[in-house]
């Protein structure tokens, strides 16, 4: 199978700090690859490693064939990137923004005002062409910031967690865009702390915690793991919780997740435990504050991994953490 990004063994660390741990995945041309993790997780020190900010302690890796450390500068022409934060100009218009990136990129003056144009009509900013990008909204930044990774047309694009910040109406607008992309042929990698993300967009998913992938797959087969039925149920206090984890243990043969006055059971025989937890708190004289039945999701994936949810939404930047080794 042909392989547009490579990771074999990847590990750095700041002192003795280890922000990658060991890390291993392949990425398949034009396909989604998101790395789903916390804050801390490693997600954006891969991301840079792979765009040849940072240089790797050990392991290697490869975008399209190139190494990132031994072949860094045709890497560069390889590929575009949108960091978590956006890399324009605020003192210049959109149009100059995207001019100045096709500039960078080497490409010829005539080229890269056309390219420009392009892709301001492509991600709707035309009408906001000739204005400074201090005028824009959230929203609109964010698109001029992803429209300038794509101005030299790279096979790869590395986007890290692009819609942090953006309302959902701009966010369905650039999963859109991502969407097109890849239809095109682009191989994206992209990080991200949303699960719906992840879900929606990624071919696969791999999960991160601590600098290390704990586990990889598409994201149908991850919420596979779980069985096809989620039970949540929330009691009026804890002590009445610790007692329902009890009595359901006994009833069902599954452990409920407890976090506080909340339970969470995941089973692949959901009929029967639905079932049998309903008998049970009836026969117990127990009426849950709320009951509710779905189908497992990615929180549900990296909580039952992990034993924490990711982030309900994104937060300011913060640095790669990682953990010490012991």
């Amino acid at each position: 199978m042909p392989v547009a990004i490579r990771v074999e063994g990847l590990v750095k660390h700041f002192g003795e700090v280890y922000a990658v741990d060991g890390v291993d995945f392949d990425v398949a041309p034009g396909t989604v690859f998101g790395l789903l993790g916390p804050n801390g997780s490693g997600k954006t020190t891969i991301v840079r490693i792979l765009a040849t900010i940072l240089r790797p302690d050990a392991g290697r890796a490869e975008v399209l064939g190139r190494d990132v450390v031994h072949q860094a500068d045709e890497v560069r022409y390889l590929i575009g990137l949108a960091g978590q934060f956006a890399a324009i100009d605020p003192n210049l218009t959109g149009a100059e923004n995207l001019r100045l990136s096709g500039r960078l990129a080497q490409l010829p003056g005539r080229v890269a005002k056309e390219r420009a144009y392009e892709l301001l009509d492509r991600f709707q900013l035309s009408e906001a062409a000739d204005r400074t990008a201090r005028t824009y909204s959230g929203g609109m930044r964010r698109r001029l910031d992803v429209a300038a990774a794509l101005v030299q047309r790279p096979a790869v694009v590395f986007l890290d967690e692009p819609t942090t910040g953006l309302d959902l109406h701009s966010r369905n607008e650039l999963w859109e865009m991502i969407r097109e992309l890849v239809a095109e042929g682009a191989t994206v990698l992209l990080t991200t702390q949303y699960l719906e993300e992840a879900d929606r967009l990624a071919d696969r998913v791999a999960v991160m915690s601590m600098g290390k992938i704990i586990a990889a797959d598409t994201p149908a087969a991850l919420k596979a793991q779980l069985g096809n039925t989620v039970l949540e149920i929330r009691l009026k206090d804890e002590a009445e919780a610790v007692r329902v984890v009890q009595l359901l243990a006994r009833a069902t043969g599954v452990t409920a997740d407890r976090e506080e006055t909340a339970l969470r059971i995941s089973s692949p025989d959901g009929t029967r435990v639905l079932l049998e937890t309903v008998r049970s708190l009836n026969e117990n004289g127990i009426a849950p504050t709320t009951l509710t039945v779905r189908e497992p999701s990615l929180d549900d994936v990296f909580l039952s991994l992990t034993g924490q949810r990711t982030s309900a939404a994104p937060t300011e930047d913060a640095p790669e953490v990682g953990r010490a080794r012991r």
